[in-house]
């Protein structure tokens, strides 16, 4: 029996993006294998029903919590997909054979202080599975995977009628303020479409939904905050098109190979965290560059938490709503309604 450690604490986004690992070691390791991962508890549900999972350790707030029971387990291998303090006080208390992520700081830093792209042209993805090497473990080239349990999936009964139509699953919420478009251009792109739109976002984008939906009228379904992280990936499954930012959401929809729209603002796709082989069709969308100058042009950050103009000039506003517009109807032939049990 072989044991692994995946350590991949944080966010929603990032732990869809590690299941490429997790397929890949289970079904590439010669013999009996068991794949363990470590991610705070916040993000559990994230890996729920994953086939390829053994076992799911979990911290609140510190390693501490839980190192009585991976010294238990006595892993033969940690595979470190996040490379932080944490991450490394792990390894070192488990004292085993070790694969870590590069993360690239220095060159991210060079692009966005100064404009200077060193980055290697590849998928986070692509980083991740570089740890992996030394295994013999290769991408299977077959993306993401996201498991909804049957229970946290609509049914035909309880599913909103909006939704018994196709529909556009629009992404509202982000971890960080300069991957989302303001309350009023939400507004502003909501209006100008013609299409169902469900508003998917966390507690946190109640209020701005509400006043979204209220503003744009009965075509508008605000679930933000409503709905589990697992009915909100449900109503990504079953859209016809999904618009969101650099979001979790954008990776669980590339899982489920939609159509997706993705909107980028203070970071860029370059910075390797884009949708992962996501539907053919899908299309990225950028604001037009607003400076000639390299030390003032994107990335504004790494995160999305900080932009070069100013959050109240943030650079995802700058996008066009007839190129979102031209987009959406670009996507938008649906055969059927949605598909639930």
């Amino acid at each position: 029996m072989t044991k692994f450690l995946i350590i991949r604490f944080s966010s929603i986004g990032d732990i869809v993006l590690i299941t490429p690992v997790l397929r890949a070691i289970k079904e590439q390791i010669a013999g009996e294998s068991e794949v363990h991962v470590l991610t705070k508890r916040s993000y559990v549900d994230v890996l729920d029903g994953n086939p390829h999972i053994s076992k799911i350790h979990t911290i609140e707030n510190s390693v501490q919590e839980v190192m009585p029971g991976l010294l238990n387990e006595q892993f033969d291998y940690v595979i470190d997909l996040h490379n932080n303090i944490r991450s490394r006080a792990v390894k070192r208390s488990l004292n085993c054979k070790s694969f870590t992520l590069r993360k690239y700081n220095i060159e991210k830093w060079l692009w966005v202080n100064f404009g200077i792209n060193r980055m290697p042209n590849n998928h986070i993805v692509d980083r991740y599975m570089e740890t992996l090497r030394e295994l013999g473990v290769k991408s299977d080239e077959r993306g993401l995977e996201y498991y909804i349990p049957g229970i946290e999936q609509f049914t035909a009964n309880d599913l909103p009628e909006i939704m018994h139509r196709p529909y556009i699953a629009f992404a509202i919420g982000a971890t960080h303020n300069g991957k989302k478009l303001s309350e009023q251009r939400i507004t502003e792109v909501v209006k100008s479409i013609q299409h169902p739109i469900v508003l998917i976002g966390g507690k946190e984008d109640i209020a701005t939904g509400e006043a979204i939906s209220n503003a744009c009228g009965s075509r508008v379904l605000n679930a933000c905050g409503k709905w589990s992280l697992q009915h909100s990936a449900d109503a990504v499954r079953l859209a016809e098109v999904v618009l969101t930012g650099d979001t979790g959401m954008m990776h669980i929809a590339s899982a489920f190979n939609k159509k997706i729209i993705s909107l980028w603002g203070c970071t860029v796709p370059g910075l390797g965290m884009s949708a992962y082989k996501p539907h053919p069709l899908s299309i990225i969308i950028e604001p037009k560059p607003r400076s000639r100058f390299l030390f003032q042009s994107r990335p504004c950050s790494k995160l999305g938490n900080r932009c070069k103009y100013g959050m109240e000039n943030r650079c995802i506003d700058q996008i066009e709503i007839a190129e979102i517009n031209r987009a959406i109807e670009t996507l938008w032939a649906p055969q059927t309604a949605p598909s639930v049990q």
